[in-house]
């Protein structure tokens, strides 16, 4: 005989269970952002922008969050906080090379030109490395000098981007976190009146 009970469908994977824990999505795309700023060493490669943008694609994709209520402690806030965090992580990843490149999006008043004093003073030291042989080959020695200036630049503003990256990361969440709040409770509440 067949089970006259009827069968209720599973909730799917990316929807907020009902205790309050965040959805995998948010979980799964914090960890790849933590572990890319963790990994991340020297200057910030253009390649930190795609995985920014790539994490931030799946979150847009495949995350939910839970219905609507209002106070500080529900679930949908702990979720929201979640969400808006890790979207702002993964913004400062997309960002960093940029930052670290471009004066007129973060200027970093004088840190600039300390760190083209210290590619000037990498450049002398690689002339000093290698001693009486500069004198031999002119065009192999301003190479070396360029290519130790270009690294130690890069390297400097690299390290002063990261100090400064949680600024934006902070920024970018409260911003998502504050339109995300708003457009939800504003469908609640029009969904509250139909």
């Amino acid at each position: 005989m067949s089970d006259p009970s009827p069968r209720v469908p599973p909730r799917p994977a990316s929807a907020v269970t009902g205790d309050g824990i965040p959805a995998p999505g948010v979980i799964g795309v914090g960890l790849a952002a933590v572990l890319t700023f963790a990994l991340a060493q020297g200057s910030w490669q253009w390649f930190a922008t795609f995985i920014g943008v790539t994490l931030l694609a799946v979150m847009f994709a495949f995350q939910r969050r839970a219905e609507w209520t209002p106070g500080i402690r529900s679930a949908y806030m702990r979720g929201l906080v979640a969400y808006a965090l890790v979207v702002g992580l993964c913004v400062a990843i997309a960002l960093a090379p940029l930052l670290q490149r471009q004066a007129w999006l973060f200027p970093m008043p004088g840190t600039r030109g300390d760190c083209e004093l210290l590619g000037r003073y990498q450049a002398l030291q690689a002339e000093a490395a290698l001693g009486n042989l500069a004198g031999s080959d002119d065009a192999a020695l301003a190479f070396a000098q360029e290519d130790q200036a270009r690294t130690a630049v890069a390297d400097c503003l690299a390290a002063t981007t990261t100090l400064w990256l949680p600024l934006y990361g902070v920024g970018a969440a409260v911003l998502v976190g504050t339109g995300a709040w708003f457009r939800d409770r504003t469908r609640a509440r029009s969904r509250g009146r139909s």
